[in-house]
């Protein structure tokens, strides 16, 4: 009955996993409440946020749904849905929502490479997104691999094509310079360059963190093993699609392992193209049944890790 519902991407899907997302969201902020830290500032922040992961569920359907990276269901959404609300008291944090809503606008124009208008603009969108990314987080700029790895998939290499994301890249950094010159404050550039060491791989484990990471990672690998050989046996737009979500999920992995100040936010940056890649696992199964009994494991298992947590 499960899997049934999740065949169908109707609005009324849509509605009931926000739905339950609140209901978990509500469930994190009456915590605070009766834990003593609720204020009415702290009411309104709250409101804020919830409005930020609204916007954050808008830009994850709009880019699956556009860039068609499943067929007519919404398997992604729900998966999802699940991994972010596991996630929800790492994500009260207004840079690290900022920095969700700038990644999924940097995705955006990624995936929207698969059509070739606007190829130049997109490029440099792209760019930009990520330079302002860099200026929050340094490490990201890892993801510069991802602009790349998209235009040589799309076969639209050229000195242009090339150039444009580093001219995108570089007008944010240009901007903020601007305003530390102004501010007498240049030295303040040189921290988005220095590169600390890597904090320990296993501080995940301090929370169980670790736990959910191995879990998204394990299901994405059994999904890519699933759905690969029929992805890779037509030479369409989708196999393309299907190469940039693998190293999408390689770089998010990465950028997880070696940022510096880690607090488990930065896992949601694997969860965009993980849930993406094991909603396609979801759909070389034929069975029904198997699709109920593991759609059923994943919403009991968030249920039970979100309240052990």
């Amino acid at each position: 009955m499960l899997a049934n519902f999740l065949e169908k991407s109707k609005p009324i899907n849509f509605i009931v996993y926000l739905g339950l997302f609140f209901c978990f969201f509500l469930i994190t902020v009456f915590t605070d409440f009766f834990t003593g830290s609720f204020t009415w500032p702290q009411t309104l922040e709250n409101l804020l946020f919830l409005f930020l992961f609204l916007i954050v569920f808008f830009f994850y359907n709009f880019i699956v749904s556009k860039n068609k990276l499943t067929f007519d269901h919404s398997y992604a959404f729900f998966i999802f849905t699940l991994t972010t609300i596991l996630f929800i008291s790492k994500l009260l944090e207004l840079k690290a929502l900022l920095m969700l809503i700038i990644y999924f606008l940097f995705l955006r124009k990624i995936y929207s490479l698969r059509s070739s208008k606007q190829v130049i603009q997109k490029l440099f969108d792209s760019g930009f997104w990520l330079g302002i990314l860099f200026l929050l987080e340094p490490f990201t700029l890892v993801f510069l691999v991802l602009i790349y790895a998209s235009n040589l998939l799309r076969k639209k290499v050229s000195i242009h094509t090339l150039l444009t994301p580093i001219i995108g890249f570089i007008s944010p950094l240009i901007i903020y310079f601007a305003y530390l010159f102004w501010n007498d404050a240049t030295e303040e550039i040189h921290h988005l360059f220095y590169f600390k060491s890597i904090n320990n791989l296993l501080i995940y484990a301090e929370d169980n963190t670790i736990w959910l990471f191995g879990t998204i990672v394990l299901l994405t690998i059994c999904s890519i093993f699933l759905k690969s050989p029929k992805a890779f046996s037509v030479n369409n737009s989708f196999k393309k699609s299907w190469i940039l979500l693998i190293i999408n999920v390689i770089i998010a992995i990465v950028f997880a392992l070696i940022i510096t100040n880690k607090n488990g936010s930065e896992i949601v940056y694997l969860l965009v193209p993980s849930s993406i890649i094991i909603a396609n696992g979801f759909e070389v199964i034929e069975k029904t049944l198997v699709k109920n009994i593991l759609a059923g494991l994943l919403l009991i298992g968030t249920i039970i890790t979100f309240f052990l947590s």
